[in-house]
């Protein structure tokens, strides 16, 4: 199988790749704290959002295509979410449209394109950090954090095996078709039910063999690598772009 790594482009050189992993892990957070706690309807603060958004991809070289693509992934989960928004009762409105049998507030309608754009911009500044950093390098930024040393393991271990699993699955599900052509649909619930337990027992088994073999190589909990991360001036002068742009965000939330 071909993946798809969410890291594809970390391999490339741009001033954004060489950055702390630290430095963009906690801009990143920054930003979309942010972009969250930003009032609904702030179309200008959004469009300086991303407008920084747009620098930092052209900077970095990373396709623009491939990050709007993996940005757009979230939206229909945001929009059925928060579907029934425009359609909730509000008082003190200014206002409102009416379509077919409802008359929706215009706030409503503002508070769900606002969570839309907010959803759409967090996406965004998360899927450019993986686009830049390695994401051993993201783990051990977020090791370096004190993030809590179990809650990193897992992550490691997620990212390493997700894609052997999903080989396993479609393996498996190549062997139920040639088993099950023709069969119809209400037919096959008893085999993905005996797919999916089955699925649950080799990777209990995978997880067993792999934890027996760590151990045997010495493994004592820690997770150590051979490349350091260092701070440099270029962390302070991206972090200090990054704080004039908040500061103008915020400025704009003022007037």
């Amino acid at each position: 199988m071909k993946h798809s790594f969410i890291d594809k482009y970390s391999d490339r050189s741009s001033p954004i790749h060489r950055l702390d992993p630290r430095t963009k892990i906690m801009t990143a957070i920054a930003f979309v704290i942010m972009v969250m706690v930003t009032p609904p309807g702030e179309w200008l603060a959004f469009a300086i959002y991303l407008l920084f958004l747009a620098m930092l991809i052209l900077v970095s070289r990373v396709p623009p295509v491939y990050i709007l693509k993996r940005s757009l992934v979230v939206i229909p989960f945001v929009v059925l979410i928060g579907i029934f928004i425009p359609f909730l009762k509000t008082s003190g409105s200014s206002g409102s449209y009416n379509v077919w049998m409802w008359d929706i507030p215009k706030s409503n309608l503002v508070l769900f394109a606002s969570i839309i754009i907010k959803s759409w911009l967090s996406v965004i500044s998360l899927v450019l950090l993986t686009a830049t950093t390695q994401f051993s390098e993201v783990l051990k930024g977020l090791e370096k954090l004190r993030m809590p040393g179990v809650m990193v393991m897992i992550l490691s271990f997620m990212y390493r095996y997700i894609f052997v699993l999903t080989d396993e699955v479609l393996r498996m599900k190549q062997a139920r078709d040639s088993r099950s052509f023709g069969e119809k649909r209400s037919r096959q619930i008893k085999t993905i039910g005996n797919v999916i337990g089955t699925l649950f027992l080799r990777s209990y088994e995978r997880g067993e063999r792999v934890y027996a073999a760590m151990v045997s190589r010495g493994f004592d909990g820690e997770i150590r690598t051979l490349s350091s991360t260092t701070m440099r001036y270029t962390d302070l002068l991206y972090t200090s772009s990054f704080l004039i742009i908040i500061s103008i965000a915020c400025l704009s939330l003022a007037i």
